[in-house]
């Protein structure tokens, strides 16, 4: 049984939230449906259409726990300054990091953990810019999470386990050929809408014809 959701495309491009607190914890999610979704991912745009993407789906309480717990070490290791003194962070920053940081505390209770990973000749990341590198997986990531929405399950985008990638690889055994791109916690929401999230209006992030073409 799905929740499926019949969202136009306008809104399901709009609603489709990071959701970092708000997950329900306590109701399972069928892999099955988290493969559906994945199946859609596929549909995305890679470089030479080498699909060199691999996807981690990760159900077992136990890998799951393991995997958290490096998580939250790598989320306290980065945020430990602003952890020590919320009180002065503003008001938008402070409720980000307070949403992250009970997602940090409860990942290991989500019931699906997915992590998308680049399968490359040597595994060593390129020097200088690597757009083009992820733009072989991060679309497809994006889909894997407008396709979760569309089937009334909600996703967090996070990358934060990245800070420790070697430790969550040799947790998974993964070869050293693969590299990881993110991770994508998936639950069913606890509320059943969302709304457009809070952005800057185009004008004000907008050049036309140049940087001067504002």
């Amino acid at each position: 049984m799905t929740d499926e959701l019949s969202l136009a495309s306008d809104d399901l491009l709009t609603t489709t939230r990071c959701v970092r607190r708000g997950l329900d914890l306590d109701r399972a999610v069928d892999p099955e449906l988290v493969k559906d979704c994945l199946r859609i991912a596929l549909q995305a745009p890679n470089g030479n259409n080498r699909q060199n993407w691999r996807w981690i789906l990760l159900t077992d309480p136990r890998i799951r726990a393991d995997v958290a717990d490096v998580y939250r070490r790598a989320f306290h290791d980065r945020n430990a300054a602003a952890l020590d003194r919320p009180a002065e962070l503003p008001g938008a920053t402070r409720s980000v990091l307070t949403a992250a940081r009970a997602l940090a505390d409860q990942l290991h209770r989500v019931p699906v953990l997915v992590i998308p990973c680049l399968e490359l000749g040597d595994g060593r990341l390129p020097a200088g810019n690597q757009a083009g590198l992820w733009a072989s997986l991060l679309p497809a990531a994006w889909s894997y999470a407008l396709a979760a929405r569309s089937r009334g399950l909600a996703t967090a985008w996070t990358a934060v386990h990245l800070d420790r990638e070697q430790e969550v690889a040799d947790l998974l055994g993964l070869p050293p050929t693969v590299r990881q791109g993110a991770l994508l916690p998936t639950a069913y929401p606890l509320r059943g809408t969302f709304g457009p999230g809070p952005r800057l209006p185009l004008e004000q992030v907008l050049h036309h014809d140049g940087w001067q073409g504002a």
